[in-house]
């Protein structure tokens, strides 16, 4: 009980500090956004802690199934902590920051090709921008896409190389799927791979359609400030990480329903042999 409740607080802390880190690096954020900031790091922390602290989950997807979720949290850590420093570096230059900064340049010159998500998130922005605006999105675009993207590798190579999720264990299909009701009709099978694949099909769509939707809303409401650095941060963030938080889910119920697939098949298998002695 004592380990449960020290490691429910350890990630409570961990998820807190994660949303709180563009503020603590920048510094420069409104009233507002560090307000805000500060409520979601207290709400986020207590969900969490409540979440981890029961013995069985209740809403976070794959708890015993690692690395899934470090995975995710080490990348929108680096995701936030890089490009908080990018942007720190214009108030605040340093060494370590302006090699971020090259290497944030190098990535979104290199991804910013005609129609691509980079190109579109470069777009989105009012015409009236001014050039350090710009190349500052485009910057920290290459950072936020090249994370995710090393993200899905990583998972891949777990999946498909290291065996995951059987490696460390035995798989809980229902306790690592707590949202999935397996009594919502139909076979359990077709709705693991449906959802598989409308999981990779959205997140891989998100990327190009963000940038288009946050564009005409825009146009017909009050246009998204890029000018907070907090507001820059956190949007260019989630845009590249949560469709690959999506990928990643697809990629992984994909590899569950291959698990059950496989599981009947022995089942039948054996079934079949005892039929015939």
């Amino acid at each position: 009980m004592i380990s449960r409740l020290i490691s429910a607080l350890v990630r409570a802390v961990l998820l807190a500090v994660l949303v709180m880190s563009p503020s603590l690096l920048i510094g420069e954020g409104t009233d507002k956004t560090d307000d805000l900031a500060l409520i979601l790091a207290i709400i986020l922390g207590s969900m969490v802690f409540i979440e981890y602290y029961g013995r069985s989950p209740s809403v976070i997807e794959f708890r015993y199934a690692p690395p899934f979720n470090r995975l995710r949290f080490l990348t929108l850590l680096s995701s936030l902590m890089l490009i908080s420093l990018i942007v720190r570096a214009e108030t605040y230059p340093t060494a370590l920051t302006a090699l971020l900064t090259q290497l944030g340049a190098g990535l979104g010159n290199a991804i910013d090709f005609p129609y691509s998500p980079v190109r579109l998130m470069v777009i989105m922005l009012p015409v009236d921008a001014s050039a350090e605006l710009v190349e500052l999105m485009r910057v920290a675009a290459g950072i936020a896409y090249t994370c995710s993207l090393v993200m899905i590798f990583v998972f891949v190579t777990y999946v498909r190389l290291l065996g995951w999720p059987t490696r460390a264990g035995a798989f809980n299909v229902w306790m690592n799927l707590p949202l999935f009701d397996p009594t919502g009709g139909g076979d359990v099978l077709a709705r693991l791979k449906r959802d598989a694949a409308l999981n990779v099909v959205i997140g891989a769509l998100l990327p190009f359609i963000i940038p288009a939707a946050v564009k005409i809303a825009a146009d017909m409401l009050t246009p998204v400030s890029m000018q907070d650095p907090q507001t820059l941060i956190w949007m260019v963030t989630l845009w590249a990480f949560l469709p690959a938080s999506l990928l990643m889910r697809g990629i992984a119920m994909s590899r569950i329903a291959e698990m059950i697939e496989e599981k009947r098949k022995r089942a039948y298998a054996a079934a079949d042999g005892l039929q015939q002695v």
